[in-house]
């Protein structure tokens, strides 16, 4: 079985970040996607090439063994090995250490001794696996054909990411999106109350790997700011401007909530700024039957000019007040 370097297929370096390995995969699965390129065997080939890469090197726990143990890392993962018990390597890092390799459920292993440099060498893994799985090494019993890649278990393909933007009124009622995956299009339904940051799973929708089996899709809801309410986790705060003698003498005003219309009270004497609550008025908790509140700051209007026969009234009201404090 030839070694396979994924950093290669993927056209990263092998310090590149996990960021690097996204974007680099990315780019290359748009290129070779099987519906951009039917019938065409190699871009098919290159396809499923390529996701193998990413599906080892996109998990950090994968990328460490596949670094240390090459392209048949799972096969050592699954029989239980423990790099951390192993340094440099399966074989160890002295001259005259063994190690011993048995799948699970597997028939055989393998035993090799001496420096592993000579084994090597001085080529690195690639020649190793060349030299592993050419038959280079001892057999206890039984022939090869049952070896480890018979044990490579059920690999789901790598999962696919996307965003949904949506708006702060759609996010207090829920809403559905059609999403388009080039070979499919699926419903996505998002409940209400959905927030910024909120990530929704697709199971099964990502990229078939080469068991045939998808991995998933992940869809990142990002929530639209909104001119008339401020969001602060489920709940809302809104202003409503009240004229002055409406602040005054307390009386009825209209507002519009994400519900709809809802009358309100605002009381006699009411100071400028002043926050109503209204409970339940905010915005739904996800997942959940409760709501949060909203808050209406009341910002007091004041006439912005004043007849003659205004002024003298609003003299005799501030006189009258005048009186009442210093009496």
């Amino acid at each position: 079985m030839d070694y396979k370097d994924y950093y290669q297929i993927l056209g990263v370096d092998k310090k590149a970040s996990q960021e690097d390995i996204k974007k680099a995969y990315r780019k290359l699965a748009v290129k070779y996607h099987p519906d951009k390129n039917p019938d065409d065997k190699t871009a098919e080939e290159k396809f499923k090439e390529i996701s193998e890469a990413y599906e080892v090197l996109s998990k950090p726990e994968n990328r460490k063994l596949y670094d240390q143990l090459g392209a048949n890392w799972k096969q050592y993962k699954d029989a239980g090995f423990d790099p951390s018990q192993h340094q440099g390597g399966p074989f160890g890092g002295s001259r005259g250490g063994f190690y011993r390799g048995r799948p699970k459920g597997g028939q055989y292993h393998y035993e090799f001794e001496g420096d592993p440099s000579e084994f090597f060498g001085g080529s690195g893994f690639s020649d190793f696996f060349e030299a592993f799985f050419g038959g280079g090494g001892r057999r206890s019993s039984g022939g090869f054909g049952q070896g480890f890649d018979s044990f490579g278990g059920d690999v789901p393909g790598p999962d696919l990411s996307g965003d949904i933007t949506i708006s702060l009124q759609e996010a207090y009622n829920g809403t559905e999106r059609i999403i388009d995956l080039g070979d499919e299009k699926i419903r996505v339904k998002v409940k209400p109350g959905a927030y910024e940051g909120l990530k929704l799973r697709v199971k099964g929708k990502g990229h078939k790997g080469t068991s045939g089996k998808s991995g998933n899709l992940y869809l990142n809801i990002s929530v639209q700011p909104s001119q008339a309410y401020e969001r602060k986790g489920d709940d809302l705060y809104m202003s409503v401007p009240v004229d002055m003698f409406k602040a005054l003498l307390g009386g009825k005003q209209e507002i519009v909530t994400l519900s709809g219309k809802l009358i309100v009270t605002i009381p006699e004497g009411t100071q400028n700024g002043k926050p109503l609550r209204l409970r339940g008025k905010g915005m739904p908790v996800y997942g959940k039957s409760v709501f949060g509140d909203l808050y209406v700051k009341l910002n007091v209007k004041m006439p912005e000019r004043l007849s003659d026969r205004q002024k003298e009234l609003v003299k005799r009201l501030r006189d009258s007040f005048q009186k009442q404090y210093a009496g």
